[in-house]
């Protein structure tokens, strides 16, 4: 890529129909681990229309009422207007859960994953995750899809206060394009918000309130400027949207979820899986070491892969990629990376306390660059900085 180009990244509201699954999806993961650490946890949810979805295994001592539980997610992203069709109290429900395979059980919960004894949880599958970290942004993630986010959170927060703007409904989806000169951050070219709302909003009360009160206080001022182009519901008009207007799937956003297309992605989705599917686990600890590596200051960009076997403990390679920005080699990171994290399903779950139902959280505005996530801390910076020494 040259040092002067254009990147564009989009988020998607709590309310676009793949994002409403993703949130009803780790809702139910959220309440098997409520009262059951160890539950295992697969589930898929489609909606469409007044219809819900939802389909997996699911292995748990929990006790729950899923229905409730579906209404509830709904509730809370605010399908509860007397016009919407897909409405928290007037969805209807399938449930087609089971149990978890034996077979993939067996490789995730002996101790004896082929014949290690002593190497303890297997991967809940075979698969590669991507980690990514950068100093563009105080998150220490990539600004076009952190902008992006920040410009849907604002709007989702005027949203559930209900005091202005309450044309607004839940679906929306954002897009920024940032400029880069030099290979730094020179200012944004345009912003894309389409935001469905009620019938009685007009294109221009949109458009002008989305600018002046959402876009502009979400992003730096200094990256705005009279050139700077707003796209505010291009078609003029978005009324009928969620899943009353579209079709909506577990797991559908994971560019949105991660580095908004700047970091790769290793192609397995997160919401609704339990900590031993390492498509979820795995990446998460790929964020929390690149993060660490970056703000302790041994590059300044930083992409981590993993590998896994199903059933087998060990990662099958570990690789750091700082792109020619580290401080000493690539080697010498990926050797104290290795010294100071263990890489194993159960080492991962333990240093991250992922048996936790913390997963509802996650679902909006990226699985990353959220302070209070625990693959966010950043606690191993001295340790790196001594490893390397």
């Amino acid at each position: 890529m040259s040092k002067n180009f254009i990147f564009s990244s989009e988020s998607v509201g709590e309310g676009h129909p793949d994002k409403v699954s993703d949130y009803i999806s780790d809702s139910v993961l959220d309440a098997c681990l409520q009262n059951d650490a160890r539950s295992r946890v697969a589930c898929e949810t489609l909606v469409k229309s007044n219809c819900v979805t939802i389909a997996g295994e699911i292995t748990t001592d929990s006790e729950f009422d899923y229905e409730k539980v579906v209404r509830q997610a709904i509730r809370d992203i605010g399908y509860v207007n007397d016009d919407d069709v897909f409405h928290a109290d007037k969805v209807f429900i399938t449930n087609q859960l089971t149990a978890q395979s034996s077979d993939i059980s067996q490789g995730v919960t002996a101790a004896a994953a082929e014949g290690k004894e002593t190497d303890g949880q297997g991967a809940g599958d075979q698969g590669i995750m991507f980690g990514y970290a950068c100093d563009e942004t105080e998150e220490l993630m990539p600004a076009p899809i952190m902008f992006a986010h920040r410009i849907l959170r604002r709007m989702a927060e005027i949203r559930h206060a209900g005091v202005e703007a309450k044309w607004l409904r839940p679906d929306c989806k954002s897009q920024v394009a940032l400029r880069y000169e030099e290979g730094k951050m020179a200012g944004i070219e345009n912003v894309v918000v389409s935001t469905q709302h009620a019938e009685s909003a007009t294109h221009s009360q949109i458009k002008d309130f989305v600018i002046s009160e959402v876009i502009k206080p979400a992003l730096p001022a200094n990256m705005l400027s009279d050139a700077t182009e707003y796209l505010v519901n291009p078609t003029g008009r978005f009324v009928t949207g969620g899943p009353q207007g579209d079709s909506g799937l577990t797991g559908r956003k994971i560019i949105v979820d991660t580095y908004g297309g700047w970091g790769r992605h290793g192609g397995g989705a997160f919401s609704g899986k339990d900590p031993s599917k390492v498509d979820r686990s795995a990446a998460y600890m790929c964020r929390w070491v690149a993060k660490n590596v970056v703000a302790a200051g041994l590059a300044s960009k930083v992409e981590l892969q993993l590998a896994y076997a199903i059933g087998h403990p060990r990662p099958t390679s570990i690789t750091v990629d700082t792109f020619g920005t580290g401080q000493c080699s690539d080697e010498q990171i990926e050797a104290a990376v290795k010294q100071v994290f263990g890489f194993k399903p159960a080492e991962i779950v333990e240093q991250l306390d992922l048996l936790r139902p913390i997963y509802r959280s996650t679902t909006n505005y990226g699985h990353f660059g959220k302070a209070d996530l625990p693959w966010e801390q950043i606690s191993k910076v001295d340790a790196l900085k001594a490893a390397i020494s």
